[in-house]
């Protein structure tokens, strides 16, 4: 840590600066005035704006506008599908230099020792990685999941320097009914930072969930739900991932009286989405041309969500905050040209120069090996409770159809877009297997699979084919977890997930370039959603309405039950 003395010669000009920024305006997120003036840098700390200074480097910034750093106040990185290491290769470029995740998709796998790794990693990383804790391991009941994280396990974990508080409480029904383990919980972190999950609560079943020290809602997908939220104290987050895309619905909301109480997250985005389209750059710059005031825009992405997460060293460009700084093209392109991260200026170099630590969570596909008739749904009845894909949302329609049963089997209709969709236990606890039908992937043959399955993370399979989807999960096994596509008894495209079925261990540009291959073999299924393979994987989250599945069975989120 710099010296205080140091810092204030070096912002009253009596020393050198380590570095300058000259040339470029900055954008004050309080007034909304482009300021001019050199930036100066000492150690990690602003220590001067608007005004000159000498420095022992240099950087030329003409005609750039200086933003803050843009902080991510959502998100898993694990479905990223890259470690830590290559999420900050991935985004920090793009001008993300605070990332508020949440590892509960590894600590459903491994427990504890999956938020260990991300504190670990966090102390190397460019980019400011804080690592809340994970509330729901698992999330429900209503599913076998690889661990279980109770408040003893939590407490621990705590007093890391990466903390902010406890992630997502996910299952609200649980928290409304007073279940012991969630008191603990949030009794542990009582007046303390608490991440809210809330789709489609309202009224007074919400006054009692915020009542509970819930602070943040990143479940919005309405003007009306997130108004609702915002009227009742709640930080909205604004999200658009690869699947959860809110932003436009929530977009009339953010104006210069809201902004605020409104931030920006992703909760999440893939390699391939960041490369097409971008990150919290892509928010800000679309966001923008929705009609959002550019100042209510760069605020949600940095000085509100540091004052919504308590990060009062950040936000601003301004003497005695981080040296987060974004120089890019324009306010409405938002294109990063520079990025200085704590100080560091985000360059190859800077990311070759970090340390690494070993990955965690090997070997843990361990789920049984299945045969086409284990993916036979026995009935006697002809109606049939069906998934409904709504695209573009993590949210599912209850419908209801009939199916014939055919040798006591109910079989996939593709011409009806109607596919089998099956849940196997991977962890080695109980080899469950659930079946049942979705509608909405427009799929006419073959099978995908997948182990990143929300939030237990068992094997996700949909198919027309009871063959294909038993080759496509016991190939998962295989290769310790991952995205398969298979058509025909052949594997047309695959990506392996090796750390906990979750993350690659390749450079995000390979995961990148993975995917493209597996979208485009997933349409040559007939596959019609842009992004099939984490839209599938959201089907089997059980907090999230209205039908999903589970190894356990269909679950009715609405009633927060299992369907017999």
């Amino acid at each position: 840590m710099t010296p205080l003395t140091t810092l204030i010669a070096t912002g009253r000009g009596h020393r050198p600066a380590d570095l300058v920024l000259r040339g470029g305006r900055i954008l004050d997120l309080i007034t909304g005035d482009l300021l001019s003036g050199d930036v100066a840098i000492c150690g990690d700390t602003i220590v001067g704006t608007c005004a000159s200074y000498d420095a022992e480097r240099i950087i030329d910034v003409t005609g750039l506008i200086l933003v803050p750093g843009f902080i991510d106040t959502h998100l898993h990185i694990e479905s990223a599908l890259v470690t830590p290491f290559e999420f900050d290769r991935c985004v920090t470029p793009r001008g993300i230099t605070t990332a508020i995740c949440d590892p509960h998709e590894i600590a459903n796998v491994i427990g504890a020792r999956g938020i260990r790794y991300f504190q670990d990693a966090a102390a190397h990383t460019l980019m400011d990685i804080r690592v809340q804790l994970s509330s729901c391991v698992p999330s429900t009941e209503m599913e076998t999941s690889g661990a279980r994280i109770d408040a003893a396990d939590l407490e621990p974990l705590m007093h890391h320097a990466s903390g902010i508080g406890l992630a997502e409480m996910m299952n609200y029904p649980g928290v409304l009914a007073g279940d012991p383990g969630l008191m603990a919980k949030l009794d542990l972190f009582r007046g303390g930072h608490i991440d809210g999950h809330a789709p489609q609560l309202t009224g007074r079943d919400l006054n009692a969930y915020i009542a509970a020290g819930i602070r943040t809602e990143h479940e919005a997908t309405t003007a009306e739900e997130a108004r609702e939220k915002l009227q009742k104290g709640m930080r909205v987050l604004i999200r658009e991932g690869s699947v959860s895309k809110d932003m436009a619905a929530l977009a009339p909301l953010l104006t210069s009286t809201t902004a605020p109480y409104m931030c920006l997250c992703t909760d999440d985005r893939n390699p391939l989405d960041i490369a097409e389209h971008g990150h919290l750059d892509y928010m800000i710059r679309s966001l923008i041309a929705l009609g959002t005031p550019p100042l209510a825009a760069y605020r949600a992405a940095s000085l509100s969500a540091a004052e919504a997460f308590g990060l009062k060293d950040r936000g601003l460009i301004a003497p005695g905050k981080r040296a987060d700084i974004v120089a890019i093209d324009s306010l409405e392109g938002c294109h990063a040209q520079v990025v200085i991260c704590g100080g560091v200026h985000v360059t190859d170099q800077a990311f070759a120069a970090r340390p690494s630590i070993p990955p965690v969570g090997r070997s843990s596909v361990k789920a049984p090996t299945v045969s086409a008739k284990d993916f036979r749904t026995k009935a006697n009845r002809e109606a049939t409770d069906v998934i409904g894909i709504i695209e573009g949302k993590i949210i599912t329609a209850h419908l209801h159809e009939t199916i014939p049963i055919t040798d006591g089997d109910k079989r996939a209709d593709p011409s009806r877009d109607l596919i089998k969709i099956a849940v196997i236990e991977r962890h080695g606890k109980n080899g469950n297997i659930a079946t049942g039908f979705v509608r909405g992937f427009g799929l006419q043959s073959g099978a995908i699979a997948s182990t990143v399955c929300h939030d237990h993370h068992n094997i996700a399979v949909v198919g027309a084919d009871d063959g294909d989807m038993a080759l496509a999960a016991n190939h998962l096994s295989q290769i310790e977890g991952g995205f398969v596509v298979v058509q025909h008894g052949q594997i047309l495209a695959e990506l392996p997930l090796p750390v906990a079925g979750l993350m690659s261990l390749e450079p995000f540009e390979h995961v990148r370039d993975a995917l493209t291959h597996l979208r485009a073999a997933a349409r040559s299924l007939g596959v019609t959603l842009d992004e099939p393979f984490l839209q599938l994987a959201f089907l089997a989250l059980p907090v999230i309405p209205a039908l999903k599945i589970t190894d356990r069975g269909l679950v009715d989120v609405t009633r927060f039950e299992i369907i017999s």
